[in-house]
């Protein structure tokens, strides 16, 4: 059995998750504001990953024997001066998700839960590539700078992704 405070902190990722689920789907609101659909196509795909991981939280919970807590979740900001900026505040976004899966894992440590240590590390896993992966596409961004045609073939590049649970 965990404890109650170990299963509010579950709770809290399970809707941090739900809110980055609206964060990307915001992103996504602006690139195709911008006419930039393949950035688009890359921010729903996330928007839907980040659902994905929400309902794990909500399984693992449900499956602990405890409630899944759904609460409010606040609007995201949505404004952006470029693609740029989305990435690196998406990148940002992502740090925090992953402070946040930290500090759930060390009071499971702590509390010795290792069921929930376990299903956190996939997390800790996916944040490694969460990071590396927004890293990579600012990178990408800040050297193609003003040409048009680079600009082009990464958001074609980036349109083709989709989001497959598993």
């Amino acid at each position: 059995m965990i404890s109650k405070e170990l299963a509010e902190g579950l709770n809290e990722q399970m809707n941090y998750e739900f809110y980055s689920a609206h964060v990307y789907l915001a992103t996504a609101a602006y690139c195709s504001n911008e006419s930039l659909d393949g950035f688009a196509k890359f921010f729903l795909a996330q928007s839907e990953e980040e659902r994905f991981h929400a309902m794990k939280f909500y399984n693992f919970l449900i499956d602990l024997g405890q409630q899944a807590m759904i609460s409010e979740i606040p609007g995201p900001k949505a404004a952006f001066s470029s693609v740029l900026d989305a990435f690196e505040k998406s990148l940002a976004h992502e740090k925090e998700v992953t402070r946040r899966i930290y500090k759930l894992a060390d009071r499971a440590l702590d509390e010795r839960e290792h069921a929930t240590m376990t299903f956190l590390n996939w997390f800790i896993e996916e944040q490694v590539e969460e990071e590396a992966s927004f890293d990579a596409i600012i990178q990408k961004l800040k050297r193609i700078e003003t040409d048009s045609n680079a600009f082009y073939m990464l958001e074609s590049e980036l349109g083709k992704r989709t989001f497959e649970n598993g």
